[in-house]
């Protein structure tokens, strides 16, 4: 009889540290959490954590720029565009490394799929000008402003 309770999970094989099965106390409720402790392979869907790509959007008195965190792809995967409506939409594509058969995955954090992001810019965005540039895994869009024309003020002058 073991000292310590097992209701924390117990080991398939003692010597495999990875091989502890963890105790699900939400196992057999309709929602099923059992999917999040399965390998991403056994989601049936290409929905990842890599949908929600980060990006940090700023207005400098130049431009509006676009920086967005996309390690380990290369600018080919990358697609920035200018729809109509002024829209700037940045999309790609991480794909899924190739499984050997022989292979045993003990974790998958890493995010693969596509992602899409979309921003509808500001009148005074200059669409016919914009720059894309990427380097070390950061993609950077700058967006450059047109120059607020300030109205003119005519003083006229008060006959009498």
């Amino acid at each position: 009889m073991a000292l310590i309770p097992s209701f924390l999970g117990r080991r398939s094989n003692v010597f495999d540290p990875f091989s502890l099965d963890v105790w699900d106390p939400f196992e057999g409720f309709p929602f099923g959490t059992r999917a999040l402790s399965e390998p991403r392979s056994s989601f049936g869907s290409e929905v990842s954590a890599f949908v929600n790509t980060q990006i940090d959007w700023k207005e400098t008195p130049e431009a509006h720029v676009f920086k967005a965190d996309l390690p380990g792809l290369r600018k080919e995967e990358v697609k920035v565009e200018i729809e109509e409506g002024r829209v700037l939409q940045i999309s790609g594509e991480r794909s899924k490394e190739f499984e050997e058969k022989n292979d045993r995955w003990h974790r998958v954090e890493r995010s693969q799929g596509k992602f899409l992001r979309r921003f509808r810019l500001p009148e005074n965005a200059k669409v016919d000008q914009v720059r894309a540039s990427m380097e070390n895994g950061v993609l950077t869009v700058t967006v450059p402003k047109e120059e607020i024309k300030k109205p003119e003020v005519k003083a006229i002058e008060i006959s009498g």
